[in-house]
C-alpha cells in the first residue's frame, strides 16, 4: 500500500472544482503517521500534523490592499507560500488544507505533503480547523497544531523551533508580532482539540491553558499579514517566492520604466 504521509515528491491530482479532499472520508489516523507520532527516548522528535485553514482567495484579505496587485492573488500566494514553507518543517508529517478554494489546490498540486479536505459548511477558522483535525486524526493520536495561512515570510526552521518547543506542553500558542492575536496553537497526543482564533486570539488561548512559547519577536512564525504595513513588515524578513514574484510583478506595472 502507497503511504499517504511522508515527503513524496510525485505529481497528484489536485481537487476538482469543490475541492474534494484525498481521501477525506477516512475516520481513522493511517498507521503510518500514528507510528511517527511515537518516538523512543533518544530518537527523533515526533512529528506532527498540521492543520492550515484558508479562506477562498475571492473573500479573503479584504483589508489587504496593494496598489498594482489583485487582493485574491495575492492572498492565494500568500497561502501558497505559507503552505511550501510548513511541509519544508522537519517535524511536520502531514499538511492539511482546510478549503474550498478549487484553484488553490490546482496551484499547489507541486507542493508534496499535502492533504485538501473541503470547508463545507465550517463557519469561521476555528469551526474549519476542528474540520481538517477530525479528518486526519479524529482520536487525537498524534500532536497537532493549527496554523494560519497569512504567513508569507514563514521559513521552515522557524516553524520546526516553535513545534519542538510545543512537543513537552499539553497546549501552546505562538503571538503574533503583535502580542494580540495567534498564529499557531498547539495539543499534544491524547489532547483534546480546542482553539479560539480570531481578533484578540492569543489572550483566549491563554485561558484554554495554551502556555505562550518564547518565539522571538523576528521570527517569521509570528509575521502574518491582514494589512499592506503588515506586508511591508514580513518584506523585510524575506518574501516566499510566489509573494514576492507577484508584488515584484505590480510594481513593474505601475512604474513600466522604472
Amino acid at each position: 500500500m502507497t503511504p499517504l504521509f511522508g515527503r513524496r515528491r510525485e505529481a497528484t491530482t489536485p481537487p476538482e472544482p469543490g475541492v474534494a479532499g484525498r481521501r477525506v472520508g477516512e475516520s481513522a489516523t493511517p498507521a503510518g503517521v500514528e507510528a511517527e507520532s511515537r518516538t523512543a527516548p533518544g530518537a527523533q522528535p515526533a512529528r506532527w500534523v498540521v492543520v492550515v485553514p484558508v479562506k477562498p482567495s475571492a473573500h479573503g484579505k479584504s483589508r489587504l490592499d496593494v496598489p498594482g496587485v489583485a487582493r485574491k492573488d495575492l492572498a492565494r500566494a500568500i497561502a501558497l507560500d505559507t503552505l511550501e514553507a510548513a511541509t519544508a518543517c522537519d517535524v511536520v508529517a502531514q499538511v492539511v488544507v482546510v478549503t474550498d478554494d478549487a484553484t488553490l489546490a490546482r496551484e499547489a498540486a507541486r507542493i508534496p505533503a499535502l492533504r485538501f479536505v473541503p470547508e463545507g459548511d465550517a463557519g469561521g477558522l476555528d469551526a474549519a480547523v476542528a474540520v481538517g483535525v477530525a479528518a486526519i486524526d479524529p482520536d487525537g493520536r498524534m500532536p497537532r497544531a493549527a496554523l494560519l495561512g497569512d504567513l508569507p515570510s514563514l521559513r521552515p526552521d522557524d516553524l520546526g523551533e516553535a513545534l519542538r518547543a510545543a512537543a513537552s506542553l499539553p497546549r501552546a500558542v505562538v503571538p503574533d508580532a503583535e502580542g494580540t492575536g495567534s498564529t499557531l496553537v498547539t495539543a499534544g497526543a491524547g489532547v483534546v482539540w480546542t482553539s479560539s482564533f480570531g481578533e484578540g486570539s492569543f489572550a483566549r488561548h491563554v485561558t484554554l491553558g495554551c502556555t505562550a512559547l518564547e518565539i522571538p519577536d523576528a521570527s517569521t512564525l509570528r509575521r502574518d499579514v491582514d494589512t499592506a504595513a503588515q506586508l511591508e513588515a514580513a518584506r523585510a524578513l524575506g518574501l516566499g517566492p510566489r509573494t514576492a514574484a507577484l508584488l515584484a510583478g505590480g510594481l513593474s506595472r505601475r512604474h513600466p520604466h522604472a
